[in-house]
């Protein structure tokens, strides 16, 4: 899981959890037209995307900082779909059935897929040696 932040048009944060790939140097992510997040990125296309783990020991936290785009070339949300059904499976399904078939929705076009170039990803290491690491995008 992948938590995304974006910025509301009031100017305060809206975060919420989602499903992310990394995909040919950058991450990808996607909703629906109507969700907040979709809104707010109209708006604002910085956001920041995280992941991690809620322990102590022998984990890493993962920081992305960057400006999306909306995908829509056809070759590129292929990719995308295989690259989420390689990580996720083919037929993903939430309990209430809102991922299933993800990949074979991004192909039709039913989504908003939007790709994060990254400017900023820090990586937060904890366990038996703790550290920071910052790498910059041009």
């Amino acid at each position: 899981m992948f938590w995304l932040s974006t910025v509301r048009p009031d100017g305060s944060p809206h975060v919420t959890p989602l499903l992310a790939v990394w995909c040919a140097e950058a991450m990808y992510f996607c909703t629906g037209s109507d969700e907040r997040k979709a809104k707010n990125l109209k708006r604002n296309p910085h956001c920041i995307l995280t992941t991690g783990c809620n322990t102590l020991d022998e984990s890493l936290d993962v920081v992305v900082e960057g400006q999306v785009a909306n995908v829509s070339d056809g070759a590129e949300l292929e990719q995308v779909a295989n690259t989420y059904e390689s990580k996720y499976g083919t037929h993903l399904t939430a309990p209430e059935g809102t991922w299933f078939g993800l990949g074979d929705t991004i192909r039709r076009g039913e989504v908003l897929v939007y790709r994060v170039t990254p400017t900023t990803v820090l990586g937060f290491a904890r366990g038996k040696r703790f550290s920071q690491t910052r790498w910059h995008f041009v």
